[in-house]
């Protein structure tokens, strides 16, 4: 096996939250992975116990994985999945740029928009890969990590990058986590962002699992609002959505997930940022520049900084349900 084959099989997980864990258990079998982390509990805990993944069926396995807070100690790069905050995706970027090899290759399967651009910035256009993945993950506490939900993960196509892009499809399909190569990811893209557009914030206002949005008839409404808001945004920039009805799929999603607390209320119950600026404030952003109103996604967005500032510094005051009702007026 030449220096370079054997190259390809270190894979570099940016970030060490809930879906970097996940992915770098799921790949651990297949490939060497190290782990760029900046959460010092969590590289503690992995440190002394090995990463511990639950499966959905609560069956725990436990993976040695190698975990640094030391951008160079991933020298050199090949193959970086980012899948940090995109609060922190400039800061990735300028940790990256000096150890990615020439012919490596970052990609980013972040929520939200923006980061895609943020690394290009960084590490120039042809060394940058959108992804987008559907599945789930829920972080119990440091270095314990839930499967909380499955789907596919889907790559767009980057010219020169065809080999990379087969090796780490073969990875990820060999690991457990379907994946494949499409022409243009912009649709699922933009359909992951209606729904977490509906879900994320709402969840994250309420401190409530997925599945209360569609038991509450106020929830519902507005997370369907929000839903169908970013598809609206989404046709006005020429971008068809993979599904026919927002507010339908959006329904879908958070009772196939009803047990979940979205990645966004898991935020604001560690008291951490959340990634609403890129998710309902990118609807929002877009929607003005397209000339399409998103009120309900400009509250969502205003709302959730607010209660983010509070979780910050360690008290929220909010009432979610004056929220709702509130809301429920710009529909």
């Amino acid at each position: 096996m030449t220096n370079n084959s054997l190259a390809m099989q270190q894979v570099e997980i940016i970030g060490s939250g809930a879906l970097g864990s996940l992915f770098a258990a799921f790949l651990e079998s297949q490939a060497e992975i190290s782990m760029l982390s900046h959460w010092e509990e969590q590289i503690e805990a992995v440190q002394a116990n090995g990463l511990i993944l639950l499966d959905r069926a609560g069956n725990a396995s436990t993976h040695k994985i190698r975990i640094t807070n030391n951008p160079r100690d991933l020298l050199p790069a090949r193959l970086a999945i980012v899948l940090v905050k995109s609060y922190q995706t400039a800061r990735t970027g300028f940790e990256l740029a000096p150890i990615l090899a020439p012919d490596g290759v970052a990609i980013t399967l972040q929520n939200g928009l923006g980061n895609l651009e943020v690394l290009q910035a960084a590490l120039g256009r042809g060394r940058v890969i959108q992804g987008v993945t559907a599945q789930g993950a829920t972080m119990l506490e440091p270095g314990r990590v839930k499967h909380a939900g499955t789907g596919h993960t889907y790559f767009a196509q980057l010219p020169g990058k065809d080999h990379v892009l087969r090796h780490l499809t073969n990875l990820l399909n060999a690991a457990g986590l379907p994946a494949k190569t499409i022409a243009d990811v912009k649709s699922l893209q933009w359909g992951k962002l209606a729904v977490n557009a509906g879900i994320n914030p709402l969840t994250a206002i309420l401190r409530v699992p997925n599945g209360y949005l569609i038991e509450h008839e106020m929830a519902r409404h507005v997370m369907c609002a929000a839903a169908e808001e970013t598809a609206v945004v989404a046709k006005a920039l020429g971008i068809s959505l993979p599904f026919p009805d927002a507010s339908v799929r959006v329904m879908e999603v958070a009772g196939a997930t009803a047990e979940n607390f979205s990645s966004m209320l898991q935020d604001i119950l560690r008291g951490i940022p959340t990634e609403i600026d890129a998710i309902n404030g990118a609807v929002a952003n877009h929607g003005r520049m397209t000339g399409v109103p998103t009120p309900i996604n400009d509250e969502l967005w205003r709302q959730v900084r607010n209660i983010q500032v509070q979780a910050v510094n360690g008290l929220v005051t909010v009432d979610g349900q004056l929220i709702l009702k509130n809301m429920l007026k710009l529909i």
